[in-house]
């Protein structure tokens, strides 16, 4: 039998990765009864401790989390890929492998799913697999197909503004696990820009169309056969032009987790679709999406954790207003919308804002901002994400 896991030496960081980790694996459970049990078990104790570490920091000094990000322009993979490869991948070969090899497809598998559901992106697949020079364990994580879960907690919403449709969302997440990346690339000779995941995936971008798509997690628990959803973002920006293309696209495309895309075009059409393992997609015409199906909660300790709900109401209050874009952005830079937990993994790392027809994206912090056009030459920018220590009473 293992020691006991010295959970009061963890760093908060460590916490959210062993949580993460714990309910992934009760979502792979069968017994319905039993993992609810245990999930309801969990995050009591995870409440436990977040009030434990948060009672240790009253009236302490504020945290702060460097972040150094990379603009980076190459329209087919090259140098600029492999130096990225190089820097990340044993991350994702620890993130990848730890399940155990057996639980990821092998790559005959991986490959022969990747030919059948997105074989226009198979080209690039191989030049890829080549960048690493034949790496095995690279090539299966590259396709992306039956991944580890992750659940970023996250909130999107398409605001028609009075300077034209734009589409916003805050990345919550781990500080640590942010691939620090903006790609614009062109490897179907459509040109995408977007924020790098998984080395080749996105978390949110946009097309030379005008077509922006975005993510979220969705918020039920489990995981399938399918592909991780960074790709899936990949692979709706290089083949589609419309938000009818995403929605055509999607209902054959499988996902191996549950989560929430808003796409908008640049007829400022938009959609929400909730995409989940073994089931169609369901689209909705709600502008918003946080981590909750729209109008139905399946996860409630989960959505209570990062206030999924609260975010979702004051989103959705801020797009029915109708108000310029600069009053839409400063509410995504204030609570309830932007989140400093970065220690318990679901800090708001960027906010990122796309115009249909404006080709390119702006991030923007309370104190910053940084805009990347399609075409901008290779950038780093640098910023400090302020954790508040809470007020003593």
């Amino acid at each position: 039998m293992p020691p006991a896991l010295a959970i009061d030496h963890l760093t908060t960081a460590a916490l959210a990765d062993l949580a993460r980790r714990v309910l992934t694996a009760l979502g792979q459970r069968g017994d319905e009864v039993a993992r609810a049990a245990l999930v309801e078990s969990f995050s009591s104790a995870a409440d436990g401790l977040r009030a434990s570490w948060s009672a240790g920091r009253v009236g302490a000094a504020p945290l702060e989390h460097r972040l150094t990000l990379y603009g980076v322009t190459e329209r087919q993979p090259g140098p600029r890929w492999r130096a990225v490869f190089d820097a990340a991948w044993p991350g994702y070969r620890h993130w990848y492998l730890s399940e155990g090899v057996v639980a990821r497809p092998t790559r005959a598998e991986a490959e022969r799913m990747l030919r059948r559901h997105m074989p226009e992106l198979c080209g690039t697949w191989e030049r890829l697999v080549d960048l690493t020079g034949g790496d095995e364990v690279a090539a299966r994580m590259l396709t992306l197909w039956n991944p580890p879960a992750f659940q970023p907690a996250c909130t999107q919403a398409v605001a028609q503004t009075e300077e034209g449709p734009i589409l916003i969302r805050n990345y919550d997440y781990d500080p640590q696990l942010l691939e620090r990346v903006v790609s614009s690339t062109a490897l179907l000779g459509r040109v995408v820009i977007g924020t790098s995941d998984c080395l080749w995936g996105l978390l949110d971008g946009m097309n030379e169309s005008g077509l922006v798509v975005s993510l979220a997690f969705g918020g039920r628990l489990g995981v399938g056969s399918g592909f991780g959803i960074p790709l899936v973002v990949r692979y709706l920006l290089e083949v589609c032009d419309t938000v009818a293309d995403v929605r055509r696209v999607l209902t054959r495309t499988p996902v191996n987790a549950a989560y929430n895309l808003t796409a908008l075009d640049a007829a400022g059409r938009h959609v929400t679709a909730f995409v989940a393992p073994g089931c169609p997609p369901e689209f909705s015409a709600s502008p918003v999406a946080t981590n909750h199906r729209p109008r139905q909660v399946e996860w409630p300790q989960y959505a209570a954790a990062v206030h999924s709900v609260e975010r979702y109401e004051a989103a959705e209050a801020i797009v029915a207003a109708r108000v310029d874009s600069e009053t839409v952005v400063a509410h995504f830079l204030g609570a309830p919308l932007r989140s400093t937990h970065y220690g318990a993994g679901f800090g708001t790392l960027y906010t990122a804002v796309y115009r249909p027809h404006s080709p390119g994206v702006e991030y923007v912090w309370p104190d910053a901002r940084w805009i990347r056009s399609a075409d901008a030459p290779d950038s780093v920018h640098q910023v400090t994400l302020v954790e508040q220590a809470k007020q003593a009473a």
